[in-house]
């Protein structure tokens, strides 16, 4: 049983994915649409002052959209850091509608172009890949099957079950569904096995909607040698990296800078 083939049904998606357009380009960065498919472009949006920096390729919550990080980019790029960050389906600039097979199969898409994307406009710093929330669904998945591409992988409130504790308390796919069986290789938590490239891992500890035992589960599993966890004390959910922004922001940093040689 493919797990993907239950999920993908309306009322799962209606409760996964919370698409919005886009009325406009936001403030500063640069747009960029890449096709994913015939009549299919994903909106996608870069931030990027230095050719040598590092770029962290990143996959954002599923409420959110790429103009939601102008007023958070600058955090990074303050830091030496370029970010790109790219929507879903349905979101923002995107063509299309959401649903998890397609967000899995894009990731791979995007990769593809974006690496080629920066290689055109000379940027030459190493790649990370960043996953928040459902966002953490793609940047495992990218590092898992691009294990010498990217030089480390970030997590932050990223679930290591799928999300399985959420659809079961509501009502939508039972804790004891035959997709929730091990081995299958959907998890979070078994594909991170595969990942040896340094991996950070970062947590609200108060998170009401994936709670901090999820984040545990990920770091214990997690295959690479540097695995560090995160965990910003007091905060929930969507208020993490504004509770205490720059023990947020500055671990991102120290991890990039220190493996990549440069901290």
């Amino acid at each position: 049983m493919d797990p993907l083939e239950v999920l993908d049904v309306p009322e799962v998606l209606s409760f996964v994915f919370h698409p919005r357009r886009a009325f406009s380009r936001g403030r500063g960065g640069e747009v960029v649409l890449f096709e994913v498919e015939d009549g299919v472009r994903i909106g996608c949006k870069f931030w990027g002052e230095g050719r040598e920096n590092a770029t962290i390729l990143y996959f954002h919550g599923n409420g959110e959209i790429v103009t939601d990080y102008d007023d958070i980019a600058p955090e990074y790029l303050r830091r030496g850091l370029n970010l790109l960050v790219t929507d879903y389906r349905g979101y923002g600039l995107s063509d299309g509608r959401p649903t998890l097979r397609a967000m899995l199969d894009d990731a791979h898409r995007l990769f593809r172009h974006v690496t080629e994307w920066l290689k055109e406009r000379g940027f030459r710093g190493p790649l990370f890949v960043m996953g928040r929330s459902l966002g953490s669904l793609s940047a495992v998945e990218l590092a898992s099957s691009y294990r010498e591409e990217f030089r480390g992988l970030i997590v932050e409130s990223g679930s290591a079950t799928n999300f399985r504790n959420l659809l079961d308390s509501f009502g939508l796919i039972p804790w004891d569904h035959p997709i929730w069986e091990e081995g299958r290789g959907f998890f979070n938590k078994e594909k991170i096995r595969r990942v040896e490239v340094p991996t950070l891992i970062i947590h609200a500890e108060r998170d009401s909607l994936i709670p901090l035992s999820e984040a545990e589960e990920l770091y214990r599993n997690a295959g690479a040698t540097d695995k560090r966890l995160v965990v910003i004390p007091g905060a929930d959910h969507n208020d993490l990296m504004f509770v205490d922004k720059e023990r947020y922001f500055g671990s991102i940093e120290d991890f990039v800078k220190e493996v990549w040689g440069k901290g």
